[in-house]
């Protein structure tokens, strides 16, 4: 089974002029892409060649030997979910689900905000800041590389390249800026509150059986 490159869910300049065309050009076009044909080239004919993205990226993570699958396999999902956290007209505060959510987590969306940027531009390098759910709880986390939460059995719900591909022709060294601009005009709430309520029904589900 050969990966693909998913299409970004919206038009290349849907989210100017807070991310350009030329920087989502570039990102999905060539470092996801690569990411993907990569992943591809490395499991062809191995153990993981019919396994899920998450199914490898759980078998290869902490393996040296393996190290670059790993890599190139959690580029390919968190590329993915990256781009599903974003749309045209997005970001601000959130009603329902998630923003009650947010405030028991963090006591408020405000509160929130500041720790997610702060988790964002104290991530040194490459990585991502990450809003995730773990244990029914909310919290922030942030990142190195290619590193996704689900190794540390959290659950992805936001996230947020820190990579500089993803920021620099736009914001050029100014990551803070740019985690404004994807909290205040890019977060796709709808699509954070989704992935919110799956797991959380998911957690029932599974509390219901073991009873």
């Amino acid at each position: 089974m050969a990966f693909g490159l998913p299409p970004l869910p919206y038009a290349y300049d849907a989210l100017e002029p807070y991310m350009s065309q030329k920087t989502l050009e570039f990102h999905h076009d060539r470092h996801h892409a690569t990411y993907v044909s990569t992943l591809n080239t490395l499991v062809k004919g191995t153990e993981f060649a019919n396994k899920s993205l998450e199914d490898i990226i759980l078998a290869t993570n902490n393996d040296t030997s393996k190290a670059t699958i790993f890599n190139n396999a959690a580029q390919v999902w968190n590329h993915t979910f990256f781009w599903n956290c974003m749309k045209p007209g997005g970001g601000g505060q959130p009603n329902g689900d998630i923003a009650e959510k947010l405030n028991e987590g963090f006591g408020s969306f405000d509160q929130f905000v500041t720790e997610f940027k702060s988790a964002g531009i104290a991530q040194f390098g490459s990585g991502y800041a990450w809003l995730v759910f773990d244990q029914n709880q909310l919290k922030v986390v942030k990142t190195g590389n290619a590193t996704n939460p689900m190794v540390n059995q959290q659950i992805p719900l936001l996230t947020c390249d820190l990579w500089e591909h993803a920021y620099y022709l736009d914001f050029q060294n100014r990551r803070p800026d740019f985690l404004q601009a994807f909290l205040e005009h890019l977060v796709n709430w709808e699509f954070v509150t989704q992935r919110l309520q799956m797991y959380q029904y998911s957690a029932y589900l599974i509390g219901s059986y073991s009873k």
